[in-house]
């Protein structure tokens, strides 16, 4: 996963370290300068030795704005071709270029890590420390029945993903009810109660076009009288540009108060996703989101820019069909492997 994005970061640092070692090259030439100027300093005429003067003499390069032009701009361009929003694109530039531009480096020290520092800076600052959000410590210490509602457009796999979430909970040692409060679509409920019959698992559902809010607010009540830990409620996939039911989702949050909503949808989604994620943030407040697919998303930009672009965290990584194949989501995790890092997959969450 996120193959194409790596790959972009990669041509950048390349880029970089060659522009640098063949300013080495250009500067070596200047080696005999060396001695005169050491003279100079010795006599007390050199005080007002310039920063490239005092670089030679320390044997350091120093890189200016002009060196990283065009790698930047390419950079900038890679990170938009791999759906990282425009405005966090400008974001990580700028802040790579703060890393380097003006950066003392020693002539032998180790120009690639040098680099590859500065990208990898940039690309966690993206990703807000206000945002981070532990979910087990939230489920394990919250007063239950605690309710999560799942959010987003039709498609994008929420209802699978709600499974993937029952299964990681039964794992951890919770109980689990499922209000299949998506009423606005035929066979929804028929969906979900496949996969919680598949979890051994209970759904509590009313008719086809009833009242979504009073589906959580009655499976609510069964937790509440039977002891279960968690509700998670799947609602109706909407596009966010559909104002009646954005409205009927708001009603479901003001009158169940959820502990959570969480915003699903596709990693291959790109900034669409970005767009939707802002959206539903906006109308009804997210907490967290899951992006799906992510096994067959080449580009890897759509986790940073949601991330970025909401100040709220992801909390897992879908890709795959079976109940296992939910993967906690750890920024660190996710910028070492597209530095290139660490070549293996993260563990599941279950």
């Amino acid at each position: 996963m996120f193959d194409g994005l790596r790959k972009k970061i990669g041509e950048f640092r390349e880029n970089v370290v060659e522009r640098i070692k063949a300013k080495d090259e250009s500067e070596e030439l200047e080696e005999e300068k060396v001695e005169e100027v050491e003279e100079e300093v010795t006599k007390g005429i050199g005080t007002k030795l310039k920063e490239k003067g005092k670089a030679i003499l320390d044997r350091e390069t120093i890189l200016d704005e002009k060196d990283l032009e065009k790698p930047l701009e390419g950079l900038e361009l890679a990170l938009l071709e791999s759906d990282v929003a425009f405005s966090v694109a400008e974001e990580i530039k700028v802040s790579v270029k703060r890393e380097l531009v003006g950066k003392r480096r020693k002539w032998g020290a180790d120009t690639e890590r040098l680099v590859e520092e500065a990208v990898r800076n940039a690309l966690l600052n993206v990703f807000s420390a206000d945002s981070e959000l532990d979910f087990d410590a939230f489920v394990d210490e919250g007063k239950k029945p605690i309710i999560i509602v799942f959010v987003g457009v039709n498609g994008t796999g929420k209802t699978t993903s709600i499974a993937k979430v029952a299964k990681k909970l039964l794992g951890t040692g919770h109980s689990v009810v499922i209000a299949a409060a998506d009423t606005y679509r035929a066979g929804a409920a028929e969906q979900i109660e496949t996969h919680a019959s598949n979890l051994g698992l209970k759904v509590i559902k009313h008719q086809y076009g009833s009242d979504p809010a009073a589906v959580v607010y009655d499976a609510n009540k069964y937790a509440s009288a039977n002891g279960i830990d968690v509700v998670l409620a799947d609602t109706a996939g909407r596009m966010h540009t559909s104002i009646n039911l954005m409205e009927q989702l708001k009603k479901i949050c003001r009158v169940t108060k959820p502990d959570m909503v969480l915003f699903v949808d596709e990693a291959v989604a790109g900034n669409d996703a970005v767009e939707r994620a802002k959206k539903f943030n906006e109308d009804i407040g997210i907490d967290a989101a899951i992006l799906t697919k992510v096994d067959v998303d080449a580009k890897g930009g759509t986790a940073i820019s949601i991330a970025h672009s909401t100040s709220k965290p992801i909390l897992f990584l879908g890709k795959g069909q079976d109940y296992d194949d939910l993967v906690e989501f750890d920024a660190v995790w996710l910028v070492d492997r597209l530095l290139g890092k660490n070549g293996g997959e993260r563990r599941n969450a279950s």
